[in-house]
C-alpha cells in the first residue's frame, strides 16, 4: 500500500514515480523526502541513505536518484497528528475559566 506523505491518501503506484507528479487527491508532489522510504525523521538529515545528498526542503520535488516511495505511510508529519498536537499545545496558553 502506497500512500500521499501529505494527505495521507491511498495511492496505486504502477510505475516509477517521475519528479513532477502529484498527487491526485492534494496536488502536492509525490517525488519527495516525504514519501521516500529513506525518510526519517529521527536523524539529522532525516534520510537513512548516505549517499544521498542533503534535501533541505523534504516537502517539495527533488532529484534525488535515491528515491524509493515508501510503502506502508498512511500519515504525514504534517498531518492530523501535527494539527492535533498545535491544537494541544495552544490550549496550554488558553485562559481556563474560574471555578466558582
Amino acid at each position: 500500500m502506497f500512500c500521499c506523505g501529505h494527505c495521507g491518501r491511498e495511492l496505486k503506484i504502477e510505475a516509477k514515480i517521475r519528479r513532477e507528479e502529484v498527487c491526485p487527491a492534494c496536488g502536492e508532489y509525490l517525488h519527495c523526502c516525504l514519501n521516500c522510504r529513506f525518510f526519517t525523521g529521527g536523524i539529522s538529515r532525516a534520510c537513512s541513505e548516505s549517499q544521498a545528498e542533503e534535501v533541505r526542503d523534504k516537502e517539495k520535488a527533488n532529484f534525488c536518484g535515491f528515491f524509493l516511495f515508501a510503502e506502508g505511510k498512511s500519515a504525514s508529519p504534517s498531518g492530523d497528528a501535527a494539527t492535533s498536537a498545535r491544537a494541544h499545545f495552544q490550549s496550554l496558553f488558553q485562559k481556563k475559566p474560574e471555578k466558582q
